[in-house]
């Protein structure tokens, strides 16, 4: 496989509770997407989710190589949690679009959380870019496959 970019982003929990305690829903509705909101919301405590996706994220726009630009939302980026408990990647609308013009086919991602901070890293490769496409699947909400899950 061919490595096309890499990216890496380091948060801190305080910054992101600080937020998130001053504009809940705005910063919700902004940056996470509909299941990354509905899993936060279900967590005593979201912070360490929230910064850690929100590091995700920020590692992708950097494999993608625009930030936020070009059309690219933070709603384009979703991570979703694995049966095996590994995130993965999947991107829409013009995020997909640059994946594609990339040739970029899988992104590895890689998210920790310490106790002040979370750090996350993307690698991506090329490849087929319908692999990140996401699809809602009807039958299992807004999920792009049956066994995904939602949890930190």
């Amino acid at each position: 496989m061919e490595p096309l970019g890499l990216g890496i982003d380091i948060i801190e929990l305080e910054r992101v509770r600080g937020i998130y305690q001053r504009y809940p829903q705005r910063f919700l509705e902004r940056v996470y997407t509909l299941p990354e909101r509905e899993r936060a919301l279900k967590l005593r405590d979201p912070t360490s989710f929230l910064a850690g996706r929100f590091a995700a994220k920020e590692a992708v726009l950097k494999v993608l190589g625009t930030g936020l630009s070009g059309g690219i939302s933070w709603q384009h980026i979703f991570v979703i949690r694995e049966p095996s408990g590994a995130p993965k990647v999947f991107l829409s609308s013009h995020a997909w679009s640059r994946a594609k013009l990339l040739g970029l086919g899988l992104i590895l991602l890689s998210i920790s959380h310490g106790k002040d901070h979370a750090v996350a890293q993307a690698l991506g490769f090329r490849g087929d870019p319908e692999v990140l496409r996401y699809r809602p699947s009807p039958s299992a909400g807004q999920q792009p496959w049956p066994n995904a899950q939602q949890s930190p």
